[in-house]
């Protein structure tokens, strides 16, 4: 059997902490090393991963012989300096969503992974969901007719990011599942945002997102609703698909529902008519298995064979691409943002056994994010 996988994590907060688990749990890698600033917080996991070498010196982690790969999950503002000194290491990553905070940084890692043959994840967790992954089967299959909108609800009395706003927070979560969804990425976007709790950076957001052909998608982000909804609909000709996260007991929910235009019969009907289908409303059954789990176990798969993850570097920097955007946007009031239209190209798969080039680069990178970590992790 090979050996398993040397996994370290980079920031030990909330997320950090659940990919301690989930690699430790996974039989095919296991955590050897731990990265964060606060002591205080290192000395804690001490007490129950007494074996895992804990540092609070990035640079001292990323030298480790053992460690095969590294997992960043530092605040979104330190991802460029952070991964890049991973991969420069030469050792494969996952950073969490966004990959970065500029469309730049994003495809110099992506240029710098492709030179060391190194895996380059991104944590856009929900594409991992298997209710997700049930919607997209209804619209590759067509069972919702021609897909009309989609709109998502991500709001909930914070928490509070100190390094970005809740757009930055919140909304890449949606445009990588309609990006999923739609196997295609916005021709342009419109957004608009309010600083409601005056701390200086937009935490409501409204945003439209554009699609080939004339398909619109909405999302409502805040920090500020004292209500939680995680909430996904796609509205279609033939079926309204709801996907509910907060909803242990019935996260898909199909309404057999839809509305479509009937052609005129005779040249001189002037006015065309709607048919209505109405239907049963069902809950299909959804396997039961984490995310988090589920994209581990994708990045372990990938640095093993050499395939390449639903969530790789290319599709980060589209929803990186969409963010730029929205922030634009939002300086004029919404005024709407064109982007280039087009299904993203899959990079080449090398044939070497756990390496991946992620694939050419149009064009280079003009700079970073320019946030300086000092060789010290910072936790998230």
């Amino acid at each position: 059997m090979e050996r398993p996988l040397g996994i370290a994590i980079v920031g030990c907060g909330y997320w950090g902490t659940n990919y301690v688990r989930i690699f430790n749990e996974l039989t095919e890698s296991r955590v050897v090393a731990v990265c964060d600033r606060d002591a205080m917080r290192l000395q804690a996991l001490k007490r129950w991963f007494p074996d895992t070498h804990l540092t609070t010196d990035l640079s001292e982690m990323a030298a480790l012989d053992s460690v095969d790969a590294m997992v960043v999950c530092t605040p979104a503002s330190t991802h460029f300096e952070v991964t890049q000194e991973c991969l420069r290491a030469g050792k494969h990553a996952l950073v969490e969503k966004p990959i970065t905070t500029d469309v730049a940084g994003a495809t110099e890692l992506i240029s710098i992974a492709e030179s060391q043959q190194r895996v380059l994840m991104v944590g856009h967790t929900f594409l991992y969901n298997p209710a997700v992954r049930k919607v997209k089967e209804y619209i590759q299959r067509g069972d919702a007719g021609r897909v009309y909108y989609l709109y998502a609800r991500r709001t909930n009395m914070g928490p509070i990011r100190g390094d970005v706003n809740a757009l930055w927070d919140l909304s890449p979560h949606d445009v990588s599942i309609f990006n999923f969804l739609l196997d295609a990425t916005p021709e342009w976007v419109s957004a608009v945002g309010a600083k409601v709790l005056r701390k200086g950076r937009e935490d409501v957001g409204f945003v439209s997102l554009g699609y080939y052909p004339d398909i619109v998608a909405h999302i409502h982000v805040s920090w500020a609703d004292a209500y939680k909804v995680r909430e996904l609909v796609v509205v279609g000709s033939d079926k309204r698909i709801v996907f509910n996260d907060s909803d242990p007991l019935e996260r898909l929910r199909v309404f057999h529902k839809g509305v479509s235009v009937a052609e005129p019969e005779a040249p001189t009907y002037g006015e065309y008519q709607l048919l209505m289908r109405d239907g049963d409303i069902i809950s299909p059954k959804i396997e039961v298995s984490e995310p988090l789990k589920n994209q581990c176990s994708e990045f372990l798969e990938c640095i093993r064979t050499g395939s390449r993850p639903v969530s790789d570097a290319i599709a980060g920097r589209d929803v990186v691409r969409v963010m730029e955007a929205i922030d634009f946007s939002m300086q004029y009031k919404g005024v709407p943002v064109p982007l280039e239209r087009g299904k993203r190209s899959a990079p080449k798969i090398s044939p070497t056994l756990g390496t991946v080039p992620i694939g050419s680069i149009n064009g280079s990178s003009n700079g970073s994010s320019g946030i300086g970590v000092n060789g010290l992790a910072t936790h998230h």
